[in-house]
């Protein structure tokens, strides 16, 4: 079989020669809506530890507007570096499907499993994933469908064997393809980190509280009984977080401290302490006494982490995945040492990490937050409306060989 329409499926175990995808050239990096364009390409090989993975619906992250524009990194020239040939780059790093093919040494998941797939990739011969270690720790360490080709915006997906988890049952296709990235990683950075994991009563300051991997944040603070604080950019966005765990909401439009603290020596510092003050105070307000966050859930970064640092509480700890705002971070280092805060990096999750806040997802202790589901050829507008800060709230998925939305919480 050379080709099969989307969401003809063709029997179990039969794989097409090539399959249709949406892909980025370097000739075309830019705006998101132009750079991925559906083409059809060939269908991947897989290794012994690796699954093809016929793709019912794929999530949309920001990791594929980068892959678009091409920034930070042209993804596509560094696995060229690496000795990958393909000239493209066949994105996607969160999926819903079915097995369709195992390697040779898959002993996890069988042939019409359907699951879920996380975005942690590792090499399987590294010496640090051998030992036991943390694999995302481990020097190989890739993300899945955006360092990676052939990733969920593809008909036949190709992941490794252990990134799979078990589709929970009562989720539609899309409502299962949109958590997992976000719910990872928000996973890691509150539970990942002893001794700063959430626990009941802890204080959580969270950024971007309306957006996918805010909203997930604040679901599974609120599920350890904690008391996640939601930071938004718009009031439209207050009732969202409240209804998704969120004790109270700060507007962050109510300030206008931000971006980089200047010198401690400046009257313009004294100003900045002023609003960072203030922000802290809001924080109180919405707790209803002065307990300040234990753990602060950053992902801005420079506009932002001066005061995500001066707020966090004595011996308390900001986590941080991202840099949205600008990678250069200015702090009062006597509130850092002085109170003995962390101040920690994260990035994605492990299989372990993974399989927690899934068995959160199976136990309706979390929502998936799909909030928009747009077809497989609106894959290039769903990514320009992430870039551009227009899309919904929570998560968004575009369906691949699902043909309507709806399907799936039966086994469909």
């Amino acid at each position: 079989m050379d080709l099969c329409d989307l969401g003809a499926r063709p029997s179990l175990g039969d794989i097409p020669r090539n399959m249709h995808a949406f892909v980025v050239r370097q000739d075309r990096f830019g705006a998101p809506k132009d750079a991925w364009r559906r083409e059809v390409i060939p269908t991947p090989d897989i290794g012994p530890r690796d699954v093809l993975i016929y793709v019912m619906a794929t999530g949309i992250n920001y990791n594929n507007v980068w892959a678009a524009l091409g920034f930070p990194v042209d993804v596509i020239a560094d696995r060229q570096k690496k000795g990958e040939p393909e000239d493209f780059h066949a994105g996607g790093s969160d999926c819903s499907g079915i097995v369709w093919a195992v390697g040779t040494d898959v002993t996890d998941v069988a042939i019409g499993d359907e699951v879920v797939v996380h975005s942690g990739w590792w090499e399987p011969e590294d010496p640090w994933v051998l030992s036991g270690k943390d694999p995302m720790l481990a020097p190989s360490t890739r993300i899945w469908g955006y360092q990676t080709n052939y990733g969920s915006y593809c008909q036949f997906a190709r992941a490794q064997s252990h990134q799979c988890q078990q589709k929970p049952g009562h989720l539609t296709w899309e409502q299962a393809a949109c958590y997992m990235l976000c719910a990872s990683t928000a996973y890691r950075m509150l539970m990942g980190w002893p001794p700063h994991c959430v626990e009941a009563g802890d204080v959580v300051l969270v950024w971007g509280a309306a957006g996918g991997l805010g909203s997930m944040a604040l679901q599974i603070a609120a599920a350890k009984g904690a008391k996640p604080v939601a930071v938004i950019s718009d009031e439209d966005k207050r009732q969202y977080c409240l209804d998704h765990g969120a004790v109270g909401a700060i507007n962050r439009n109510d300030f206008d401290h931000w971006g980089p603290m200047p010198s401690t020596a400046s009257k313009e510092w004294r100003d900045w302490s002023k609003g960072a003050r203030a922000f802290g105070k809001a924080i109180w307000d919405c707790v209803g006494e002065r307990k300040s966050p234990r753990i602060v859930f950053e992902h801005p970064g420079e506009a932002t982490l001066p005061t995500s640092d001066f707020v966090c509480d004595t011996g308390g700890m900001v986590v941080i995945c991202a840099g949205t705002s600008g990678y250069d971070v200015t702090m009062d280092l006597r509130y850092h040492w002085m109170m003995q805060k962390r101040f920690q990096g994260s990035h994605l999750s492990n299989d372990e990490q993974a399989a927690k806040v899934n068995q959160m997802i199976i136990d309706k202790a979390i929502d998936p937050c799909l909030s928009g589901t747009y077809g497989f050829d609106e894959i290039g507008h769903a990514h320009q409306l992430m870039h551009d800060n227009k899309h919904p709230f929570g998560n968004m998925a575009c369906l691949v060989n699902a043909p309507e939305p709806g399907q799936g919480a039966s086994g469909k």
